[in-house]
């Protein structure tokens, strides 16, 4: 695999790999052609690029010789409407495969009539994937000599693989949520009702995963505390810790980014009692997660942290408490108190960097909703768009 975000790579790249003899292996392959029409041709590349997803990830790549699997000319391929082709392959890698996969296509012009087609592919943590095109049913993964189709020992490893993982981020979740419940909080913090968000790439539970603080300073403005109009940082045992100040030194407020690339963000202000009274400020607090949430995923994006990412939305100290309305609006109808203390809602996969925050949170916003005595968020309109600005 190129060792470069796929968005810049360029000629300079593509020369790199031919000067240096960079060989065909386990995460990078070349080709001349992309895959004709036939049948033949869709199931060997349907082939190559799940065997990538299924072993490390890597790329494939369209427009160089090899003479014996060593690049030696990167001619390129002459296309006409780089968009139309790009979409054709997309189509064919969403319906040729099951369950999908997370991939990326970029292109490199490398002489007016030639063009470079890299298909990056993610290691994914929620394989094993096969070839489902027109009665093709395998499972292909990749060693150093290319691809080759698994057997039933590992692909009953690979199955056990991916259900081990979903175990470990559900107990990470839980002993957050518990340690959070116990007031363990990475920084002195406030009492009383919490909002927490959860970002949980799949690939931060790879033993081998760890971030290098030292890439991180740039991604601070983005790693700002929910609700916050000003914070400070600093790396801790866990990460790097970003926080608001408040009262008596306790803060409201804060971001953990862990070293494995999960990020836990806690809001404890919006929840506090007013005069007794429990609200929850319906159009504050999705405003909040709305644009916290865009600027976490973008320093995940930009951590080259890949996809997919579990999110987790949960509420504690919640007892009591009623949706903030406009009750003009719902004259008749009932509503009610939250009857739980904590309210953990389903996950939410984000396979892709390109998936709108709205999206993500607005049927987490419609079950707090319900749990209020409503039939849904009364904040977005029937297209799905936050109508409150």
């Amino acid at each position: 695999m190129i060792n470069k975000q796929l968005n810049k790579v360029d000629l300079d790249d593509l020369n790199n790999l031919l000067q240096n003899a960079v060989l065909e292996g386990k995460t990078i392959e070349y080709k001349d052609q992309l895959p004709s029409n036939s049948d033949a041709d869709r199931k060997e590349f349907l082939a190559d690029v799940s065997s990538f997803a299924n072993t490390s990830g890597g790329d494939l790549i369209f427009g160089v010789t090899t003479d014996q699997g060593v690049p030696k000319s990167a001619t390129g391929i002459g296309i006409t409407n780089i968009d139309n082709e790009k979409l054709k392959y997309e189509e064919i890698i969403r319906n040729g495969l099951e369950p999908r996969i997370n991939f990326s296509i970029h292109t490199v012009t490398v002489n007016p009539q030639g063009i470079v087609f890299i298909f990056r592919i993610n290691k994914s943590w929620i394989g094993p994937h096969r070839v489902i095109f027109k009665g093709h049913d395998k499972f292909y993964a990749r060693n150093s000599a290319g691809k080759y189709s698994l057997d039933t020992n590992e692909l009953r490893i690979s199955f056990n693989l991916s259900s081990t993982l979903i175990e470990k981020i559900n107990r990470f979740k839980i002993d957050r949520i518990s340690q959070l419940v116990a007031g363990n909080t990475p920084i002195p913090f406030y009492e009383g009702g919490k909002i927490i968000l959860h970002l949980i790439p799949l690939e931060s539970f790879n033993s081998d995963y760890k971030l290098d603080l030292n890439t991180i300073n740039n991604n601070f403005p983005n790693l700002e505390p929910i609700y916050s109009s000003g914070w400070s940082h600093r790396v801790n045992l866990e990460g790097v810790l970003s926080y608001s100040g408040g009262r008596n030194d306790k803060s409201h407020s804060y971001v953990q980014l862990y070293r494995n690339g999960v990020i836990e963000a806690v809001e404890g202000l919006m929840l506090s009692p007013d005069d007794e009274k429990k609200y929850i400020p319906s159009i504050a607090y999705e405003r909040e997660l709305l644009k916290s949430l865009a600027g976490y995923l973008a320093v995940l994006k930009d951590l080259n942290i890949s996809t997919p990412i579990v999110i987790f939305l949960t509420f504690i100290g919640i007892k009591d408490f009623e949706m903030v309305v406009d009750r003009s609006k719902f004259l008749g109808n009932d509503y009610y108190k939250i009857d739980r203390d904590i309210l953990q809602l389903p996950e939410a996969f984000i396979e892709s960097y390109d998936t709108e925050p709205k999206d993500i949170l607005r049927p987490m916003f419609d079950l707090v909703w319900n749990a209020c005595g409503y039939t849904h968020d009364y904040n977005f309109d029937e297209q799905g768009n936050w109508i409150t600005k």
